[in-house]
């Protein structure tokens, strides 16, 4: 991990990933097996799976999303400077999710697909206990590739943030590996969420490969940690990470988080909260940590600032803050 490059970025964080409309409704259990879904999971579905699940959903809450959009909007509440680069396709829910990206402060220059797949969505189905069952279906997301990475953007971005979800495409891990060339020729340091256990598993090799070999700043929860490393014991799998990256920041849900960096390992304890929809909860500790890196924190208070977004997040539906996030962090200290 280099130093904070001395030449001042243009933006904090630059977020690549999902450009995904999440269509997030609150359900009872039955609705989930009625449409044999697995609680908890992300299934991945085709155009007319999710157009007949969408005709049955309940009233929704429509926002632009996806993972890395999400830490991007949560960011950008912080007072970060913010962009993201993600696909979409030149059609309804692609001009939904270029305006509520743009209205919550973050720069969205990306090109629209133009004649291909529709936008993507996320059917984001909640239960009474608060967990979040996603059908996806990934559309115009799949076609993001190495054109699609703006090199000057990445340059002029302390921080590239890449979203595990979108290492299943083999053009976008080309462009995973072009995005975090690009930011360590300019000094700048690169981020990845894992953002999936499941999708840890399809990927380990290459995973392990890009965390090794690209990556400063690690995102993951604990089942995410231990499926990349193969283990059962979280402090094994973290400290497996501690050799790997500059910096890993690992979310425990109830129990906190632990950073570790070099020789310093400090842990954070979860913000006391109601749990009413986790959709988002890692994406906003994401959000909340790199803000307050980029703008000279302590490691503890990158954590505190991470755990009271997630816990902001996780009070309410939907995966974009509902209160002043600047003012509940107002009194974070070093």
């Amino acid at each position: 991990m280099t130093d904070h490059p001395k030449a001042a970025p243009r933006f904090d964080i630059l977020g690549i990933g999902n450009a995904i409309v999440d269509v997030v409704a609150a359900v009872e259990e039955r609705f989930l097996s009625k449409h044999d879904m697995r609680k908890g999971s992300m299934a991945l579905i085709d155009d007319a799976t999710a157009e007949a699940l969408y005709r049955a959903m309940p009233p929704a809450q429509e926002s632009s999303g996806g993972s890395a959009a999400n830490t991007c909007a949560v960011a950008a509440a912080l007072g970060a400077k913010v962009a993201y680069l993600g696909k979409v396709a030149d059609d309804t829910l692609g001009t939904v999710f270029a305006h509520d990206i743009g209205a919550a402060g973050v720069h969205f220059p990306s090109t629209r697909l133009i004649g291909g797949a529709p936008t993507a969505r996320c059917l984001i189905l909640v239960t009474p206990d608060g967990e979040r069952t996603m059908n996806t279906f990934l559309g115009a997301c799949v076609t993001l590739g190495e054109a699609d990475v703006d090199t000057a953007l990445v340059a002029d971005a302390a921080v590239t943030y890449l979203e595990g979800y979108l290492f299943d495409p083999p053009a976008a891990q080309a462009a995973f590996r072009l995005a975090a060339e690009t930011a360590h020729r300019a000094g700048r340091w690169v981020a990845l969420s894992l953002s999936d256990p499941f999708c840890v598993d399809r990927h380990r090799a290459a995973f392990r490969d890009l965390v090794r070999g690209h990556v400063d700043i690690l995102f993951a929860n604990e089942a995410e940690l231990c499926s990349l490393y193969e283990q059962e014991d979280f402090m094994v799998a973290a400290e497996a990470a501690r050799r790997d990256v500059a910096l890993a920041a690992l979310t425990r849900s109830e129990a906190g988080s632990v950073v570790v960096q070099g020789g310093e390992t400090v842990q954070i304890a979860a913000e006391p909260t109601s749990v009413v929809d986790t959709t988002g909860a890692g994406d906003a500790y994401a959000a909340g940590f790199l803000a307050g890196l980029t703008a000279g924190r302590s490691l503890a208070a990158c954590g505190r600032i991470g755990s009271i977004a997630a816990a902001e997040i996780i009070s309410h539906f939907g995966a974009r803050p509902q209160t002043d996030l600047k003012r509940l962090v107002a009194g974070v200290a070093d």
